[in-house]
Order: structure tokens, then C-alpha cells, then sequence
């Protein structure tokens, strides 16, 4: 998800804005289901833009683009179900690189230990993007194509120099009018009016080409207000097809999310998500267990 800041006033037809936006956020993925639990942490910074055309029937289409540094502790953020390996049968696609490179193998192997025993020492800077194409003919229906291009700077651990890629597509259906705020007088009653349905599928490739995998999300949600703070939770289960590399089959995870938005002023939005997963089907490098995205940060628009 983007967060964008506060979108302002609602596009005529055939109206046409550009909102500079500037992101700041600093995140932790804890793959607490893996043997020594590997963690990545990092603070990104991106610059881009919104192009935003207004449609009749209060639609719109938007395109976004943003582009910045992030800054790495431990490993590099990747693609959900990654599988850490080490060399043993059809797993050892990342051998082909640092094993035959001098410069580099020294550096991977001392890179690998310490990112599964001695904590997440800061690595290096890499470099983040984000485009996203959203299209919504109306207030209660919104389709969106997304691509997260990553572009890893060094080789370390199991992150290998290359552009990593993940594009995905979404549908979010409204079954009510979103408007539930409760500062404002309204029940629990009202609550069906900011109820969802959410279906997304991602898939995912390293950095040196490997198939990651793909995963579909069809989730239930419900978001509301409290005065000026937007809460939205989201739920459902996670099909999940591995890449071959991995050597696991096909499961059903489970998961959710909390997204809390708040405006500082028009033009500032600070926002905060959590997502853990529940992975149901343990194999060769992955177990049964709970993962987790956290993440905080502020965004402005001009």
C-alpha cells in the first residue's frame, strides 16, 4: 500500500492535478517461522509524484511514482516466503554467484553469519521504487496494477547485486458507503457501511532471476474513523505457490492487517501497519510459524 497523503478535494471530470509527495518510513519484517530467525530492518525515502485525472461519476485515474534510498540493517526486504538457502540439492541457486567470485565470497559467507547470530548490523544503501496505476469509476469499486522494483547494491548473506521485482494487481470492493466515524455520533450499528472485500495477488523474482513465487490474498475488511484517525483491518487466508527453486508445495497461510492514518495538517499524513502471517506448512528451510511487516512513517503532499 502506498501512503499517500491527504488526497484533497474531489477531481471534476476531465480535471487534472500533480501532487508532489515525499515518504519517510522505517519498517521491520521478524521471520519468526524460520530456524535463527532472521530479521530485516530499514528507513526508506521516497520522492515522486501523483498524476490524477478526474472521471464522471465522481471516478478518477491516477498514476504514481516514487523513487528513493534505503538505508538496510540485516537483510534487504524481498518477497513473501522466501526461502533461505544454503547449497544443498536444487537450492543452491545462490551458490552460482559468490562461490565463484573472490571478491565477493568472503564477504557472503561473514555476511550470512552474522545476519542469523549476531544481530542485524547496518549493510548498505539500496535503492526503492514504486508505480502504481489505480483506476476507480466510483466511490465503491477500485482496481490498481503495482510495481515494487529493488535494486540491491551488494552482495551479502543471501542478497545477490541485481534489480529484485514485485508487481501486483488488486480489486477493493465497498459494501457500504465508508463513511463510520464514531467521534461523530455514529454506532456500531453502522459499522457493515465501511465494510470491504479485498483480492490481491503479488509475485515476486530475486534479484539474479529466480522465480520467488506468487500469492493470492482474498481478505474482509472494515475501515472507520475516530475523529481524524482512520483505522482499517483486514483478514482472510493466503495462497500460496512457491517457486520450484524452493521445493515446497502449494499451502494456505493465514493473515491480517492494521493500517492507522492520521493527518497532521492537509498536506501531512502520518500512518503505521502492521501484517503478520501465519504460515500453516512447515518443509526443507521454512517452518510452520508467524512472520511480520511492521512499519511507521509520514507522508506529504504539495
Amino acid at each position: 500500500m502506498a501512503h499517500g497523503a491527504a488526497a484533497g478535494d474531489e477531481l471534476l471530470p476531465g480535471e487534472f492535478r500533480i501532487r508532489p509527495v515525499v515518504t519517510l518510513e522505517g519498517h521491520a519484517g521478524l521471520e519468526n517461522n524460520l530456524e535463527g530467525q532472521p530479521r530485516h530492518y530499514a528507513i526508506d525515502g521516497l520522492f515522486g509524484a501523483v498524476f490524477e485525472w478526474g472521471l464522471d461519476k465522481g471516478g478518477s485515474f491516477a498514476i504514481e511514482a516514487q523513487i528513493g534510498p534505503a538505508l538496510v540493517w540485516g537483510e534487504a526486504e524481498h518477497f513473501y516466503g522466501r526461502v533461505h538457502v544454503d547449497g544443498h540439492g536444487d537450492n543452491a541457486h545462490h551458490d552460482d554467484h559468490d562461490d565463484s567470485d573472490d571478491e565477493h565470497g568472503d564477504d557472503h559467507a561473514a555476511g550470512h553469519d552474522q545476519a542469523h547470530g549476531d544481530g542485524s548490523p547496518y549493510r548498505r544503501t539500496d535503492v526503492k521504487g514504486y508505480l502504481q496505476a489505480r483506476y476507480q469509476p466510483n466511490d465503491r469499486f477500485e482496481v490498481s496494477l503495482t510495481w515494487w522494483p529493488y535494486y540491491v547494491t551488494g552482495h551479502q548473506a543471501d542478497d545477490v547485486v541485481g534489480l529484485k521485482n514485485e508487481v501486483g494487481v488488486q480489486a477493493i470492493w465497498a459494501l457500504g458507503d465508508g463513511d463510520v466515524n464514531f467521534a461523530l455520533g455514529d454506532g456500531l450499528e453502522t459499522i457493515v457501511d465501511g465494510v470491504f472485500v479485498s483480492l490481491e495477488n503479488r509475485t515476486g523474482w530475486e534479484s539474479e532471476g529466480t522465480y520467488l513465487g506468487n500469492y493470492t490474498d482474498p481478505w474482509l475488511g472494515v475501515g472507520f474513523n475516530i475523529d481524524l484517525l482512520n483505522i482499517t483491518l483486514s483478514a482472510g487466508p493466503r495462497f500460496y505457490s512457491p517457486g520450484s527453486y524452493s521445493g515446497l508445495p502449494f499451502r494456505t497461510d493465514w493473515g491480517g492487517e492494521i493500517e492507522l492514518e492520521y493527518p497532521l495538517a492537509e498536506s501531512v499524513v502520518v500512518f503505521a501497519h502492521w501484517k503478520p502471517i501465519y504460515s500453516s506448512q512447515g518443509g526443507d528451510s521454512w517452518g510452520v510459524g508467524w512472520q511480520h511487516h511492521i512499519g511507521t512513517g509520514v507522508s506529504f503532499s504539495f
